[in-house]
């Protein structure tokens, strides 16, 4: 049976590889590099999640609590295990750490053509704010 378990530096590669199976983009020249994903993992704020099968990591995501609220990024399930809640259960272990960190408000950036992390956000609780944009400012397109 799959477990879910915190994830460390020595899963870098199975996690790139499960982006790219799920279709996720990645900027490994710039914030999804080892090295940044790595000091990201070193920060008691964050912590990244995955669900495996044996060795074979079916599911993962990201909670970093910002201060003032919780952010769930960057959770991806391998196309052949979806269907089966792993997202569900991503977020779930996201929003226990989240809540213990201090979290009121928990909340997930979502590209608006990705129906299916809208679906499943919204399966577990999240309502979309219409209202809010999003802008960046970056110092590199792989930032």
């Amino acid at each position: 049976m799959p477990e879910i378990r915190t994830l460390n530096a020595l899963d870098y590669e199975k996690i790139i590889n499960l982006w790219a199976d799920a279709g996720l983009p990645y900027k490994p020249q710039g914030r999804d590099s080892k090295e940044m994903l790595t000091k990201e993992m070193s920060f008691p704020q964050t912590a990244f999640y995955g669900i495996f099968d044996d060795d074979n990591m079916v599911a993962m995501g990201i909670a970093n609590f910002d201060g003032r609220r919780g952010w769930i990024n960057r959770v991806a399930v391998e196309p052949d295990w979806r269907g089966q809640n792993y997202a569900g259960q991503i977020i779930e272990a996201c929003e226990k750490f989240l809540y213990k960190q201090g979290a009121v408000v928990i909340c997930a950036l979502i590209e608006d053509i990705n129906y299916p992390s809208i679906s499943t956000f919204q399966k577990n609780g999240y309502t979309c704010e219409q209202a809010i944009k999003y802008f960046t400012k970056r110092n590199s397109p792989d930032d």
